[in-house]
């Protein structure tokens, strides 16, 4: 489908539903794209804030080891309203800081893994196998999907795809 950016000379197509249309007609393109779309963000959406309370409760458990410790349903909660508050923003400049510390930490999150794992591995010549973890077949087939599932959240921006397109140039 983004091959078909702009595949009518001087119409563009910057939206996926609109590409449906086109390639599938008019209401046919709206019930194939807009479900689809609807599922991706909704499940990005949901794993964004369990991901966010899990966290949470992390950063609790290590700062705070002596304090009694809340369900992970509250954590996910407090994440939630504070991802809806920033939903609340006017415009994208106003999040430039959450970028700035989002990179930043983006960044030592990296640096953090490179060096344990090479403090671990390089430093303390520990082997390493890459094999299979386990003997059953149906567990490396569970854990292969799985991995499928991490490429495919770690796209789930897709939509970019059109946004950068629809900032070149009309043939």
């Amino acid at each position: 489908m983004v091959e078909m950016h702009e595949i009518i000379p001087g119409k563009r197509f910057d939206r996926y539903h609109e590409l449906g249309q086109c390639a599938f007609g008019e209401k046919l393109g709206l019930w194939i794209v807009v479900p689809q779309q609807i599922v991706v963000e909704v499940s990005t959406c949901i794993i964004y804030m369990v991901t966010g309370g899990k966290s949470l409760k992390k950063f609790q458990d290590i700062v705070f080891p002596d304090t009694k410790p809340l369900k992970l349903t509250y954590f996910i909660l407090i994440f939630s309203v504070f991802e809806f508050f920033l939903s609340l923003m006017p415009n994208f400049n106003s999040l430039s800081c959450v970028s700035f510390v989002a990179a930043i930490l983006s960044m030592t999150y990296s640096i953090i893994a490179w060096s344990t794992s090479l403090k671990k591995h390089a430093i303390g010549k520990t082997v390493v196998s890459y094999g299979p973890k386990s003997d059953k077949n149906s567990d490396n087939v569970f854990m292969f999907l799985s991995a499928l599932g991490n490429v495919a959240f770690s796209y789930a921006g897709h939509n970019v795809v059109l946004e950068i397109q629809a900032t070149i140039p009309s043939t």
